[in-house]
C-alpha cells in the first residue's frame, strides 16, 4: 500500500517465469506503477478516508484522472514507475513443463473476457491492464482533434518479443460535432462542504466535484461542478463583528484549460460598533479546474549552425534560426525560432591620428636665405597594425632681403629689431594685450617643448580678464600662440 492514502498500492500477481520452449527466463525487471483500489474517493496521499460508493473495479492510476493528484499531467503523458521488482534465475531445476500454468491461463482469458472489443494484433506473451477512460478530445471547434487513453504492461512472458505502446490515440471532433449520441459525463463525488463565509451570523458556503470521464464524442460536460448556499453560524455578533456583503461573482477562471485560480470579492457593509478593524476576508481565491489541455505541440527543425560574425573586427553578433515544421493543433507555436549571441573577432586596425598643423613660424635669418618651420603633434598612436604616423615637421625655405656687404652693420640691425620685439613683448606680457572691447591678462609662461630635437611645438594662452558692456566689438576671445622649439636635427 502507498500510506497514508488507503487504497492506492502496488504488485505484482502471477507472474510467468516459463519461455516457450519449456524453460525458465533468464531475467524479468517489472516496472510498477500504482492502482486505484477504488475503495476510497480519495485523489491525494493526505484525501480523508471517505468510501467509494459504490465500490469501484481496480484499475491503474493516469495522468489524467485529478488535477491535485501528485501524478497529474495535463499533457496526458505516462505515470512514472514508483516502484520496480527485478527477478533473476540463480540455478536451472525442473525444467520440463508441457503447459502454461493454470494462473497464466486464467489471466489471459479475464483480460479477453473484460475487454472483448479491443481486439487488436497485441501478443499473447504481453499482458496488459485495461484501457483508461478516453481523455477529452483536443478540440473544442468542429475541427479534428486527438483524445487518449493508456493502459499499463502488466507482464512480459517473453522479452524477445516487444510489446506494443501503452499509449492509444484516436481521432475526434469537438463537442456537437458528432452525429452519434454522446454518452454522458461520469462525476466525482461532491467534496465536503467549505467552511461558512462569516464567523457569525448568515453567510455562503460551497463545495465541488469533477469530471472523472468525459462523454465519448469528445464534447463538453454540461453539468455543474460546483454548489452553493446560506449558512448560519449560532453565534450571536460581538461588538467587534462587522457586516459585509454576500461573496460576488467568481471571476473567469486563469487559464482556458487545464488548473487555474479565481478570485471573488464582497464589500464592508458596516464596521464594528467598537471602531476597531473588521478581520473580515473582503478577497477569497481557489483553484479552478476547466477541460484538460491536450495540445500536440509544434514540431521544429534543428538548429542551423551559426552565421559569420556580423563584423570583420571587434565585437559583432551571430545568430542561427530553425523552421517550424508543423504547427501546434491548438494555439500558436511560442517557441523562438531564431537566436542571437555577441561574437569577438580581432581589433579592427586604428590609425595613427594627428593635430592640424601649426602656423609657419617666423624666418630664422633677417636677411638673405633661410627658412620657416611647421609641427603638429600625436593625438593617437597606431593600435593593432593601424597606418603609422607621417611626418610632424616640416620647412620651407624664405628669403627676406638681400644682406648688406658690411656683416657689422646688419647684424646691428638684426640684434635692433629682435631687442625691439622682446620689449614690445615684455609690455605686453607685463601689461596684457588689449583688444577692442576688452581688457585681457597677460600671457602664461611658454610650455615645454613636445620634443628634445627634430623640431617641437612650443604653447602659450591668454585669456579675456574683462569685457566692456559698452563696447560694440564681439571678437573678444582667448587667444593662443604656437612656435617651434627644439628645430634642430636629432
Amino acid at each position: 500500500m502507498l500510506g497514508p492514502s488507503p487504497d492506492w498500492n502496488v504488485g505484482l500477481s502471477a507472474e510467468d517465469l516459463c519461455t516457450k520452449d519449456c524453460g525458465w527466463v533468464q531475467k524479468v525487471i517489472q516496472d510498477m506503477i500504482p492502482w486505484d483500489a477504488g475503495t476510497d474517493s480519495g485523489v491525494t496521499y493526505e484525501s480523508s478516508n471517505k468510501p467509494t460508493l459504490p465500490q469501484e473495479k481496480i484499475r491503474p492510476l493516469t495522468s489524467l484522472d485529478h488535477p491535485q493528484s501528485p501524478f497529474y499531467d495535463p499533457e496526458g503523458g505516462s505515470i512514472k514507475s514508483v516502484a520496480r521488482v527485478v527477478i533473476e534465475r540463480i540455478a536451472r531445476k525442473g525444467e520440463q513443463c508441457n503447459i502454461l500454468p493454470d494462473s497464466i491461463d486464467d489471466i489471459v482469458a479475464d483480460l479477453a473476457a473484460e475487454a472483448p472489443e479491443d481486439e487488436d494484433d497485441t501478443p499473447e506473451t504481453c499482458i496488459y491492464s485495461n484501457w483508461s477512460p478516453w481523455s477529452a478530445c483536443s478540440s473544442s471547434t468542429c475541427e479534428k482533434g486527438k483524445r487518449m487513453r493508456q493502459r499499463m504492461l502488466k507482464a512480459q512472458l517473453d522479452l524477445s518479443v516487444p510489446c506494443p505502446e501503452t499509449q492509444d490515440f484516436q481521432p475526434c471532433m469537438g463537442p456537437g460535432c458528432s452525429d452519434e449520441d454522446g454518452s454522458t459525463c461520469m462525476m466525482s463525488e461532491w467534496i465536503t462542504w467549505s467552511p461558512c463565509s462569516v464567523s457569525c451570523g448568515m453567510g455562503i458556503r460551497s463545495r465541488e466535484r469533477y469530471v472523472k470521464q468525459f462523454p465519448d464524442d469528445g464534447s463538453m460536460c454540461k453539468v455543474p461542478t460546483e454548489e452553493t448556499e446560506k449558512c448560519i453560524v449560532n453565534e450571536e455578533c460581538s461588538p467587534s463583528s462587522c457586516l459585509v456583503t454576500e461573496w460576488g461573482e467568481w471571476d473567469e477562471c486563469s487559464a482556458s484549460c487545464g488548473m487555474g485560480m479565481k478570485k471573488r470579492h464582497r464589500m464592508i457593509k458596516m464596521t464594528p460598533a467598537d471602531g476597531s478593524m473588521c478581520k473580515a476576508e473582503t478577497t477569497e481565491a481557489e483553484k479552478c479546474m476547466n477541460p484538460e489541455c491536450h495540445t500536440i505541440p509544434c514540431l521544429l527543425s534543428p538548429w542551423s549552425e551559426w552565421s559569420d560574425c556580423s563584423v570583420t573586427c571587434g565585437k559583432g553578433m551571430r545568430t542561427r534560426q530553425r523552421m517550424l515544421k508543423s504547427a501546434a493543433e491548438l494555439g500558436d507555436c511560442n517557441e523562438e525560432l531564431e537566436q542571437v549571441e555577441k561574437c569577438m573577432l580581432p581589433e579592427c586596425p586604428i590609425d595613427c591620428d594627428l593635430t592640424e598643423w601649426s602656423q609657419w613660424s617666423e624666418c630664422n635669418k633677417s636677411c638673405g636665405k633661410g627658412h620657416m618651420i611647421r609641427t603638429r603633434m600625436i593625438k593617437m598612436e597606431p593600435q593593432f597594425g593601424g597606418a603609422p604616423c607621417p611626418e610632424t615637421v616640416q620647412r620651407k625655405k624664405c628669403r627676406i632681403r638681400k644682406c648688406l656687404r658690411n656683416p657689422n652693420i646688419e647684424k646691428r640691425r638684426w640684434k635692433e629689431s629682435r631687442e625691439k620685439r622682446r620689449s614690445e613683448q615684455a609690455k605686453e606680457d607685463v601689461d596684457g594685450g588689449q583688444f577692442p572691447g576688452c581688457k585681457m591678462k597677460p600671457w602664461t609662461a611658454w610650455s615645454e617643448c613636445t620634443k628634445l630635437c627634430g623640431g617641437g611645438i612650443q604653447e602659450r594662452f591668454m585669456t579675456v580678464k574683462k569685457r566692456f558692456k559698452s563696447s560694440q566689438f564681439t571678437s573678444c576671445k582667448d587667444k593662443k600662440e604656437l612656435r617651434a622649439c627644439n628645430v634642430h636635427p636629432c
